[in-house]
């Protein structure tokens, strides 16, 4: 299951109090994301010297790449209080009026996984959010009147994994839209760094480079597998993490050099040996491992087609060259001649 795997990117129950202590407070702790961060802080400054709200924003990626943290430093660099929520937490419009009735003037509301909020819920944030007011229905039947109350001005920032799934008239009323994108090893290597700083955890140049390797570029699971690596360094070591501590403790969790776990292994081996590297259908895969679609198709498979392991085509899901050959399994032989012919076509007949 997903919420079982040391892997996923999304984040696990009993993490939350362990991933505010780490959290950077301000734009200049804040790693990676150089374009998105440099574009905010403009912002910023231009609102602070209007003496206005910000602009409401719409943060969406991957889970696990700081996106709630960025919600917290735009607060933080505005000087003004934040208020968290979510959107399956916001059940009724009378839970949103609630919520934005009691912010003061240029407050930061921010709403994780923005894209599952009711239908109901949006259409009350539509004026919410144009014109700070919201109209609320008091009375039943015939009887019943419409109330416009007057709200002080705000920043909703929005954040989502599913940027698709957005109402189009909620995505338009945002004035700023940035997408995070995955981190390199170097600007993950300053995160575990700081983070090791942070929950007094000794750890070596290679011992924190091999952790960001094997991080999937999210700073999420880096820190996850950082604490993780401190039990193995106390116990089986001196307590520092270095390379051979952080090697044969992932090798333990079941994580590859690449940051594949079992779970990713599982599929690849079911597409490429069951399957004959396809192409198959997501429900096959899914029935086939005993895993859910959803776990493989949101969890398992972005970072699978980021290392070119699976291509989807209109037919379902294939395995490629890059696959087979890391996973040493026979390479099929259409497989292996339509890469032949590929070679051919590019470099021309020699």
């Amino acid at each position: 299951m997903e919420e079982n795997r040391i892997i996923t990117s999304h984040l696990r129950e009993g993490e939350g109090e362990a991933d505010r202590s780490i959290r950077p407070l301000s734009f200049n702790e804040y790693v990676g994301q150089k374009q998105v961060k440099s574009n905010i802080e403009v912002f910023i400054n231009a609102a602070k010297r209007r003496g206005e709200a910000l602009d409401h924003a719409l943060l969406y990626g991957p889970p696990g790449l700081g996106k709630t943290t960025l919600a917290n430093i735009i607060a933080n660099e505005l000087g003004v209080h934040i208020r968290i929520t979510s959107g399956p937490a916001i059940e009724r419009p009378g839970d949103l009026a609630s919520i934005i009735s009691g912010l003061e003037p240029n407050d930061v509301l921010f709403i994780d996984e923005i894209h599952r909020l009711p239908r109901a819920v949006e259409e009350v944030l539509y004026p919410a959010m144009e014109d700070f007011c919201i109209d609320i229905i008091i009375g039943k039947g015939p009887g019943a009147r419409t109330m416009r109350l007057n709200l002080p001005p705000f920043t909703l920032i929005g954040a989502t994994t599913r940027s698709g799934m957005l109402s189009a008239p909620l995505r338009d009323r945002f004035g700023m839209i940035f997408r995070l994108e995955y981190y390199n090893e170097q600007e993950l290597l300053q995160i575990v760094k700081r983070s090791a700083g942070c929950l007094r955890i000794e750890v070596d140049d290679e011992g924190a480079l091999e952790v960001c390797r094997r991080s999937r570029g999210t700073p999420r699971i880096a820190n996850r597998l950082l604490r993780r690596l401190r039990d193995y360094a106390e116990v089986d070591g001196s307590g520092i993490i270095t390379k051979n501590i952080a090697e044969a403790g992932l090798q333990q969790l079941g994580i590859d050099p690449l940051g594949l776990d079992i779970t990713d292994r599982k599929v690849m081996e079911a597409l490429l040996v069951k399957f004959s590297g396809g192409p198959v259908g997501l429900d096959t895969i899914a029935a086939s491992i005993s895993e859910s679609p959803d776990t493989i198709e949101d969890v398992c498979e972005p970072y699978l087609l980021q290392l070119g392991f699976v291509q989807r085509t209109p037919r379902g899901r294939c395995g490629t060259l890059e696959a087979y050959r890391y996973f040493a399994y026979p390479i099929p032989p259409n497989l292996a001649v339509n890469s032949a012919v590929a070679q051919v076509s590019i470099f021309g007949d020699e």
